[in-house]
């Protein structure tokens, strides 16, 4: 591991706009900066001549990917990704009528993998997802900068070993963010961003900052985005297993469940509702992830959703997450992460068959923490 970490401090242009303004700012591809560099990275904050609708935008996003000398297999969709070739390799052989796992739902009704302990060789995977760059956005905001430091040593540890990473840390303290030191091709990169009153507020623009980063620069400088609460731990490897073109985590609380105890939005007014004979599971606001383009469409998405009910006077049961429920309900994931992904050891007793813990819930004082 290197002495010192590669740390690059951004500015953020005034972070609120109308749902109308969204789409407005379109990156030049001439504009893209070596993210390896120590040098503070500036945000473009000119926009173009024309705002663009959402369906023009997302042309533009496409003829941009086009336009990379390598396209990367973290944009392009699911059933036309080129198979990447992969070295020899010495692993056992999968036995047909030995599945490896016989106690857990490993595949959806759609196709996509649920992801367990025992379903995937890492080795072949990591041959699989060479050359690319995972990018993990973090909102440390208030007083969750306190988070940061064991966020950072445990994620060095354990996520996306091999490869790599760039932290995204939306902080408004950005002088609190800690020197942690990093493996090679690994940086933490500092986004400042102005605080909000309350707490909740901070999970709703979540959703709006994202978008906006994956529009100005995540898609010019990373494959998939990882977004991840800071709050947390991880206590175990977290790899390129979980890398998918979209992908939802089962929440720990709700992964055997009926959908009718799912504590979805069930206001029929809300952009968030969902009725109660509809749903597939309850999936976690702590981790999520896909491609850049994937999280992009889906950031936006929910921000209009929620921009909409606010002007009706309406904000979701579980604020941002009601909405990436509802989003993921219609869009459905490629791929399914398992409670091994996300768990509160005081809240939840472990199951036998959860073998691994891999990102956990840290204590914490909610009433001291948030909204100071």
């Amino acid at each position: 591991m290197s002495a010192l970490p590669c740390r690059v401090r951004t500015p953020l242009h005034p972070l609120f706009c109308p749902p109308s303004n969204i789409f407005n700012l379109i990156p030049r591809w001439e504009q893209r900066e070596e993210s390896q560099s120590p040098e503070a990275h500036h945000l473009q904050d000119q926009p173009d001549s024309l705002p663009l609708s959402q369906d023009k935008h997302t042309v533009v996003l496409h003829r941009l990917l086009l336009e990379k000398t390598e396209v990367s297999e973290g944009d392009c969709h699911m059933d036309t990704c080129k198979i990447p070739e992969v070295p020899r390799l010495v692993y056992p052989k999968a036995q047909v009528l030995q599945p490896t796992r016989t106690d857990v739902l490993v595949m959806t009704p759609w196709f996509a993998p649920i992801v367990w302990d025992g379903t995937f060789d890492s080795a072949i995977l990591d041959a699989q997802f060479r050359n690319i760059t995972i990018g993990m956005t973090i909102f440390a905001i208030k007083k969750y900068t306190v988070f940061l430091k064991l966020f950072l040593e445990t994620a060095e540890k354990y996520f996306m070993v091999g490869h790599k990473v760039n932290y995204y840390v939306f902080t408004d303290r950005p002088a609190d963010v800690p020197q942690v030191p990093l493996r090679q091709g690994r940086q933490v990169v500092v986004l400042e961003v102005r605080n909000y009153r309350r707490w909740q507020d901070v999970c709703m623009h979540r959703m709006e900052m994202i978008s906006n980063f994956s529009r100005q620069r995540f898609l010019h400088e990373v494959d998939y985005l990882v977004c991840a609460d800071v709050d947390m731990k991880f206590s175990d490897r977290v790899g390129v297993e979980i890398l998918a073109p979209l992908f939802g985590t089962l929440h720990p609380g709700f992964y055997a469940a009926d959908r009718g105890s799912f504590t979805y939005e069930r206001r029929a007014l809300s952009q968030a509702y969902i009725p109660r004979d509809e749903g597939d599971f309850y999936y976690a606001g702590a981790f999520f992830g896909g491609s850049v383009l994937e999280v992009h469409r889906l950031t936006a998405a929910c921000h209009q959703a929620m921009m909409a009910d606010w002007a009706r006077g309406l904000e979701a049961v579980w604020h941002d997450e009601s909405h990436l429920n509802r989003y993921l309900l219609y869009h459905k994931p490629s791929k399914v992460l398992s409670p091994e992904y996300l768990w509160d050891e005081r809240m939840l007793r472990r199951p036998p068959y959860l073998r691994k813990l891999r990102y956990v819930a840290v204590p914490k004082n909610h009433a001291e923490i948030r909204n100071r």
